[in-house]
């Protein structure tokens, strides 16, 4: 990921110009015509493609596999701003893509995911600037937090949907949608509609042969001698291969092109984890492979260095294991990876979202009910509360006034999946503040008043829904490998691969008598079939046990001086309650992560931020 840019509008006085206002190291400056600065950012050069097509300029930062002289060729005929989507569409990668015109008004947009954003404020005279990071923004106009949206996060969870999960807790910062570009002008920022998801309407064949040849080119463009656009050097492409299916799928695609690739996993804490037999069964079929296991003696345990900050653009939701990425990442450096693949994202693009089932067993009433009593079976769900969440007809917004309605009430019945438009039942715990939870409900009401399905299909809402809540968390773990010197690619999350996943049949996407059957049909001959019909998950609860135990103390002493305590946040007595209590599985375990990340979020906002890094 890049180290931040910042875009300006060709306004008079808009922003300073020399590069050293703004909080990058050896800050870059692409200038509009009149000589303002446009683009002012820390990125990479080698990351970054920009061509002129008559009144319009482009410039893309980031990961695009393309050459300068190809999105010259693209770039042809365009005219206004509008014109920019068609070029968009064509092009591969994870990325973000600024347009300007000749009359000063400049275009901005990240990914489909979340994974690469877009950010916007205003200076202390009014005037519009974007960023790809809120923290970037947030040192320019001197924002402080917006307790309101930190309330909302204590008290609803990590796992808090989009839009509620798109706001900054930077006050005055604003997330543009997904979906959406930005245009900046002289005096004013618009958001605008920019891309809808296909309709899931190939069969798993069809689509197998798209994902197929997506995956492969966004794969092969992070080859050492990638001729399409520069990439890493030989040696210094490393990929995880834990024995799962995403990345394995990964590893198995990029020995194609590198054979002397190193692989990586983490050894499992406990006999139980089978992943070391699909690892190794993997690892036997890549001879030629650097394979290199990190036993667990030599991982920080689970919730090591608690107080540890990921970064300051917001909470992060993976705080257990913050030492354990940081670490691998300088390992992988130590053996000389420079570029690191990993599966993140494939769980949420192509793992069971069962909000297909509602518009299944209305079209389809003979496959849905095979698919209700295969789900059923496999998942042991409650009959009753199964129909009856079949039977409603919500809308998106009687969901948010759902979840607003029983924020502080009992849990759902156990193993009850959600078929309504959210990914699971917000609850409050029991250290949010009244304050917390009367500041999520008012929250959740006004959601409501805006809501919109994000696709029709509810199946296809989820999925979007889940990229949408964690892709910004692997953008910070992405820093993370970064400040370490190793580039992490996660071509799941690539725009193209993206959508040739979404338009794949919901039915035949997700099902209960396969595991992720459209990437297994995908991968079918260049993946070992162990790994592509592997039935089982790796477990890993001995690791969270452990790491819990050993890591107690420091924790209690993170929330014994809380930030957030202070705020009003939260109740600090109740936290030390709740995890000095023995804890029947690992939910409350995944509230304290959540809740780490807002208090060591919160503990570095409190100070000036200078971003020099």
């Amino acid at each position: 990921m890049s180290a931040g840019f910042v875009v300006l509008s060709d306004a008079p006085g808009a922003a300073p110009r020399t590069p050293d206002a703004y909080p990058f190291p050896a800050a870059r400056v692409l200038a509009h015509p009149s000589g303002r600065p446009w683009v002012v950012g820390g990125w990479d050069p080698d990351e970054v493609r920009r061509t002129t097509a008559g009144p319009v300029r482009l410039v893309v930062i980031g990961h695009c596999p393309v050459t300068t002289d190809r999105l010259e060729r693209l770039a042809r005929g365009l005219r206004t701003l509008a014109d920019v989507d068609a070029v968009a569409r064509e092009l591969p990668g994870s990325f973000h893509l600024v347009a300007a015109t000749d009359d000063g008004a400049t275009r901005v947009q990240g990914g489909l995911t979340g994974l690469r954003q877009v950010f916007h404020a205003r200076l202390v005279d009014g005037t519009p600037l974007a960023a790809d990071r809120a923290d970037v923004l947030a040192a320019l106009t001197g924002a402080g937090v917006d307790e309101d949206v930190l309330a909302v996060r204590v008290a609803c969870g990590g796992m808090l949907p989009p839009p509620l999960a798109d706001r900054s807790p930077w006050a005055g910062v604003a997330t543009v949608p997904h979906d959406h570009c930005l245009v900046l002008e002289a005096d004013r920022a618009r958001e605008v509609l920019r891309w809808r998801p296909p309709d899931p309407e190939l069969p798993l064949d069809d689509g197998a042969v798209a994902l197929r040849q997506a995956l492969v080119t966004a794969v092969d463009a992070r080859r050492p001698d990638g001729t399409s656009a520069p990439g890493p050097s030989a040696g210094s492409l490393s990929s995880d291969l834990s024995g799962g299916m995403d990345s394995t799928s990964l590893a198995f695609l990029a020995a194609r092109h590198t054979p002397d690739l190193l692989a990586f996993r983490w050894a499992e804490a406990e006999a139980g984890n089978d992943d070391a037999r699909y690892a190794a069964h993997a690892a036997a079929r890549l001879p030629d492979a650097h394979h290199l296991v990190l036993p667990q003696e030599e991982l920080p345990p689970v919730f090591a260095d608690p107080e540890a900050l990921a970064d300051t653009e917001r909470p992060y939701l993976y705080a257990r294991t913050h030492a354990r990425m940081r670490h691998t990442a300088r390992v992988l450096a130590a053996h000389g990876s420079r570029h690191h693949l990993a599966g993140h994202g494939a769980d949420e693009l192509l793992g069971r979202t069962y909000g297909y089932l509602h518009r299944l067993v209305r079209r389809h009433p003979l496959t849905g009910l095979r698919h209700l009593r295969g789900n059923r079976a496999l998942g042991r769900w409650p009959l009753a509360a199964t129909l009856g969440q079949l039977a409603r007809a919500d809308t998106p917004s009687d969901w948010w006034r759902a979840q607003a309605a029983a924020l502080t009430g009992p849990p759902p019945p156990a193993r009850l999946p959600s078929l309504s438009w959210g990914l699971a039942p917000l609850r409050a715990p029991a250290w949010a503040s009244d304050a917390a939870v009367d500041a999520a409900r008012a929250a959740l009401l006004e959601a409501a008043d805006s809501a919109r399905p994000f696709a029709e299909d509810r199946g296809q809402h989820q999925c979007l829904t889940a990229l949408r809540v964690t892709s910004p968390a692997y953008r910070q773990v992405a820093r993370l490998f970064a400040a370490e010197g190793v580039r992490l690619h996660l071509p799941f999350l690539d725009d193209r691969v993206v959508e040739a996943a979404l338009a794949v049949r919901l039915d035949q996407r997700v099902t209960p008598w396969r595991y992720k059957p459209l990437l297994a049909r995908s991968l079918r001959g260049l993946v070992p079939d162990l790994v592509l019909d592997r039935t089982t998950k790796g477990d890993f609860s001995a690791d969270l046990r452990t790491g819990r135990r050993r890591n107690l103390g420091a924790l209690l002493d993170v929330f014994a001086d809380s930030e957030l305590a202070r705020l009003g946040v939260i109740d600090a007595d109740a936290v030390r309650a709740r995890l000095l209590a023995p804890q029947a599985d690992s939910a409350r375990d995944i509230a304290v992560e959540q809740l780490l990340g807002c208090e060591t979020w919160a503990r570095a906002a409190r100070r000036p931020l200078p971003l020099r890094t």
